[in-house]
């Protein structure tokens, strides 16, 4: 019962966050077969388990995750990414969504080795300090690129978490629960074409111990006031 209300509060608050536009994509990860309107290719064994907003997928840390064949705000000038998840301690370094353009000279998404690499890219990654986490989040195009992370800004583990990235064609911001955790003048120039993982790094490399149960893709800065709120735990 606990759980239904929990679902039903979400939907209101997702709802409620910002009107329904063709700029906007939600995704559920409460299945493994079609998520986003795509059909990932599973990686090891991921569960599904429960999460505040109903379903979600847990990633073990080892050699789980989803590469789904294609990839949101392709051309978006200014964006708004948003995630509820729940880190569950592993690694230091943790690269859980990496949404990259596909390079046309060669078809890779990533530098098949280590974690730098000319593609255009999002990510949002974890950074494990014993029993406390900080975000990393990042963003790379061929106009410039920047990383969003603060160490000092540490939040503890096993709890679910909405965190946020957007840019609004001058400044990146990253928030966690919609608080600000800081913020950067960047150039972007808008991603082409590529692919999505989930769970780890394109290049398998930094594997996330922890459960993912939805995100939300908006072709345009999002104030904090529009994000998507997580139901009280």
């Amino acid at each position: 019962m606990k759980r239904t209300l929990f679902a039903a509060a979400a939907a209101v608050a997702l709802s409620a966050a910002s009107p329904a536009s063709a700029d906007q994509k939600v995704w559920r990860f409460d299945n493994l077969s079609r998520i986003g309107g795509l059909s990932p290719k599973v990686e090891g064994s991921p569960q599904l388990v429960d999460s505040p907003v109903g379903k979600a997928v847990q990633f073990n840390g080892k050699d789980t995750g989803l590469f789904f064949p294609g990839r949101p705000l392709v051309g978006a000038k200014a964006f708004t990414i948003e995630a509820i998840f729940r880190p569950e301690g592993g690694d230091f370094q943790q690269r859980w969504m990496h949404i990259a353009e596909t390079d046309p000279a060669t078809g890779l998404d990533a530098n098949p080795g280590g974690t730098a690499d000319p593609n255009p890219r999002f990510m949002f990654e974890v950074r494990v300090v014993k029993d406390q986490w900080y975000l990393d989040a990042f963003v790379q195009s061929k106009a410039g690129s920047k990383a969003l992370a603060f160490p000092e800004k540490l939040h503890p583990l096993n709890q679910w978490y909405a965190v946020e990235q957007t840019y609004d064609g001058k400044t990146y911001r990253s928030y966690v629960n919609g608080v600000l955790e800081g913020e950067a003048d960047v150039a972007f120039t808008p991603h082409g074409a590529g692919h999505m993982m989930v769970g780890v790094r394109m290049n398998r490399v930094n594997y996330f111990k922890g459960s993912v149960a939805l995100a939300r893709f908006t072709d345009r800065a999002l104030a904090p006031g529009a994000f998507v709120k997580l139901p009280a735990q």
